[in-house]
């Protein structure tokens, strides 16, 4: 089945299309304009055919009116981004939401996938943590129709720390790896019901499971759930584009990013995504 869908508000997805081709497991074609997603063991091809101004998309593939609401969460296709653009222009950071406009916050296609190549990111340079969570999905994930998913949690929750540790991952993270996929295999931490907590109740949950911090929690929250009030002051690259766009000779610090939240809120998640989009 096939849907054409047309929003009355701007949106950026060549932005879309060139942030996802970014991470090699993802399926995106430039020219064609056009990325392959994995929803419930579905593959979903959305094409864009339209422009900033009048964004309008083929979705193809869809078997389910659960599917395309998925597709529309994914995509931010259901949430126009006008009322985020138009309180941004009357902020410090109005000229990055001129500069990036129509650019919406994209969610992981896997919530168990957003989280561990969360915790195989932490504390890794970019590079090779694309390398190691490709390497992961890789060996352990499989292939349907040229596009890779992620591995069911009961297998990584029968893997041996030994196993991990010769891919390169740190005896450390591995036990992370593993602890959390055991306790999503036994049912203890069920992600898909904390899609209706509050954000508070969520991360008070997740850091309970070693290798889950409030870095990656709220990583969990953007980009696993697209919440869109949360602004991660200890995160680097978001100094580093504060000091940029604020001609700083340092970082800032947290005591100093923090009063501005106020007037970002309740659209934080947006100013973060601004921010990041600006050093990319």
């Amino acid at each position: 089945m096939a849907q054409t869908l047309e929003l009355a508000f701007k949106y950026s997805m060549e932005d879309v299309l060139s942030r996802l081709a970014l991470d090699p497991l993802n399926c995106v074609d430039l020219s064609n304009q056009t990325v392959k997603i994995p929803i419930d063991e579905t593959i979903i091809t959305i094409q864009s055919i339209g422009t900033l101004h009048e964004p309008k998309f083929m979705i193809i593939g869809l078997e389910t009116d659960e599917q395309y609401e998925r597709v529309l969460s994914i995509f931010h296709f259901n949430r126009s981004l006008e009322p985020i653009h138009q309180h941004f222009l009357g902020t410090n950071l109005h000229s990055l939401f001129l500069k990036f406009e129509g650019t919406p916050i994209i969610t992981d296609f896997s919530l168990y996938g957003n989280i561990i190549k969360s915790i195989i990111h932490q504390q890794l340079n970019l590079s090779f943590a694309k390398t190691l969570t490709e390497r992961f999905v890789n060996t352990f994930g499989r292939s349907k129709e040229g596009i890779w998913l992620h591995p069911a949690p009961e297998i990584i929750a029968n893997l041996e720390v030994s196993t991990l540790r010769e891919m390169q991952f740190s005896t450390r993270k591995a036990e992370y790896m593993i602890g959390i996929s055991k306790a999503i295999a036994e049912g203890n931490l069920n992600l898909e019901t904390l899609v209706s907590q509050s954000d508070d109740f969520i991360l008070s949950e997740l850091i309970k499971y070693r290798g889950i911090g409030p870095w990656t929690a709220e990583s969990f929250l953007l980009f696993g759930l697209g919440r869109e009030n949360l602004f991660p002051l200890a995160d680097v690259g978001l100094q580093n584009s504060l000091k940029q766009l604020w001609n700083l000779d340092r970082k800032p610090m947290k005591s100093e990013i923090a009063p501005h939240l106020d007037s970002w809120s309740p659209y934080n998640s947006y100013a973060a995504l601004y921010l990041w989009r600006n050093i990319e």
